[in-house]
């Protein structure tokens, strides 16, 4: 008993945005930035007519029906990223010792962590720009996986180890995820 539903989905793009797709790359300009994707191990056909992309599954599958809605989001974080732009901000703190934070380069030092000499080092992703302001780290971009993943790096980077987590809440922590810069 198969019923053959293939969905296809198509996203238009606000004023402003344009796009372009190269094999299986799609690139998306506006007035931010440039965000790109490459979608070669999902089963989606991509096309681009005009001023909107069309998404359609390579077969009549469950499976590759249920990724189109994946591939939308995916599609319209780009494009939000690109008009909007998202902000994830993380809050310094420290009971014990006190904290430095500084960017130098693409990578973030976070100095003095629970008293230790040397730096813990992450790394920042893609195009983001973090920025510390007091006791926040604010990093913006126009990619969401960029930006989630650079403030990841960041939080990862000041993990307590072998210490009881109850007592020692030093670090950097995630505290606040916005879209707009």
């Amino acid at each position: 008993m198969s019923t053959d539903t293939t969905q296809e989905t198509a996203i238009a793009l606000p004023e402003g945005v344009s796009v372009k797709l190269e094999g299986r790359t799609l690139s998306i300009k506006g007035k931010l930035g440039e965000a790109k994707k490459r979608f070669d191990k999902v089963n989606v056909n991509l096309s681009v007519q005009g001023n909107k992309v069309t998404l359609s599954p390579f077969s009549a599958k469950k499976k590759d029906n249920v990724i189109i809605n994946t591939v939308a989001s995916i599609v319209n974080n780009m494009v939000t990223g690109v008009t909007k732009g998202f902000t994830y901000k993380l809050k310094v703190v420290y009971a014990h010792f006190p904290i430095t934070v500084k960017v130098k380069g693409d990578q973030v030092l976070v100095e003095n962590f629970v008293g230790e000499r040397s730096p813990r080092i992450s790394q920042i992703v893609g195009g983001c720009k973090v920025s510390v302001e007091g006791d926040d780290v604010i990093v913006k971009g126009v990619s969401l996986e960029d930006v989630g993943q650079t403030a990841a790096n960041v939080e990862l980077a000041t993990k307590i180890r072998r210490k009881d987590q109850r007592v020692f809440l030093d670090g950097v922590y995630i505290y606040h995820k916005e879209e707009g810069q």
